[in-house]
C-alpha cells in the first residue's frame, strides 16, 4: 500500500529549506525511497510550509527514515524551522491520476454513432490537434467535432488502452483501435472490412484537468492498405 508522509512546519528561510532538500536528493541518490516530494506554502500565509513525500509502502518509508543522510538533513531542517515540524502518517486508500482520466474519457467518448458529444468537460474551447496525415493542425473544439464524426460517419470503431504514462502536465497513451468500415471515409466508399490500428497520443493538459494540446502517431498507412485504397507502387 502507497504511504504518504505529510510534515508541516513554519520558517521564514524557505531558500534555505529548498537548498536543503536539494542537498538531501543530491546525497541520497540511489539509496532513498521516496518516490514523490511536493513542497508548497499556504497562500494566506507564507510562511506555513508543507511537504508531501510519497513511498511505495510505510516499510520503505521506515528505511529512508533510517538513512545517515535524512537523519542529518532533518537536523539541519529543525534548525531553520520556527517550530517542531509536525508529521502525519498517511495510508493511501486511493490515489487517481485525474489528468490520464480525462484522457481516458476521451478514448471511451470518441466512439459512437451521428453527432460527436460536446466534449466541453474534456477539452478547452481552444484546444490545439496536431496529426501528420491533416495539411493544417485541427484548432477549436468545434473543428475536433468535426474530425470524430469524419471518423464516426466511415466506421463503427473502439479504442483500446494498451498504456498510459501520466507525468507533470502530459498523458501519453499507446492505443489499438478497430473499427468496422460501413461509410464514406475520404472517398473511399464503405467496403465492409474489420480493420484495426495502433498509435500513441501525448496530450497537454491544464491545471483545471482539460485537454489542452495532443500530438497523435499511427499507422494510417496501414488502415489504408487494409482498405484497399492503396496501389501495390505505394506500399
Amino acid at each position: 500500500m502507497t504511504f504518504v508522509q505529510l510534515i508541516e512546519c513554519r520558517t521564514s528561510r524557505l531558500d534555505e529549506m529548498n537548498r536543503l532538500m536539494d542537498r538531501w536528493v543530491e546525497q541520497t541518490k540511489g539509496k532513498r525511497t521516496a518516490t514523490h516530494s511536493v513542497v508548497a506554502t499556504d497562500r494566506a500565509d507564507a510562511s506555513h510550509v508543507v511537504e508531501i513525500v510519497e513511498f511505495p509502502s510505510y516499510e520503505e518509508a521506515m528505511r529512508n527514515s533510517g538513512l545517515p543522510e535524512t537523519d542529518r538533513i532533518f537536523r539541519e531542517m529543525v534548525a531553520l524551522c520556527d517550530e517542531e515540524p509536525t508529521f502525519t502518517d498517511l495510508d493511501v486508500v486511493r490515489d487517481e491520476q485525474l489528468y490520464a482520466a480525462t484522457v481516458r474519457r476521451f478514448f471511451e467518448l470518441a466512439p459512437g454513432q451521428g453527432a460527436a458529444p460536446a466534449f466541453n468537460d474534456v477539452f478547452i474551447e481552444d484546444y490545439h490537434d496536431h496529426d501528420p496525415a491533416n495539411p493544417q493542425d485541427v484548432i477549436g473544439l468545434d473543428a475536433l467535432r468535426r474530425e470524430v464524426e469524419v471518423w464516426r460517419g466511415g466506421f463503427d470503431f473502439s479504442f483500446t488502452i494498451e498504456d498510459q504514462i501520466a507525468q507533470e502536465d502530459r498523458v501519453c497513451t499507446r492505443w489499438t483501435w478497430k473499427g468496422h468500415h460501413k461509410g464514406e471515409f475520404l472517398g473511399i466508399p464503405p467496403t465492409g472490412k474489420d480493420v484495426t490500428m495502433t498509435g500513441t497520443t501525448v496530450h497537454r493538459c491544464t491545471p483545471d484537468g482539460k485537454i489542452a494540446e495532443g500530438w497523435w502517431q499511427y499507422d494510417r498507412l496501414g488502415l489504408m492498405q487494409q482498405l484497399g485504397a492503396l496501389e501495390p507502387t505505394e506500399l
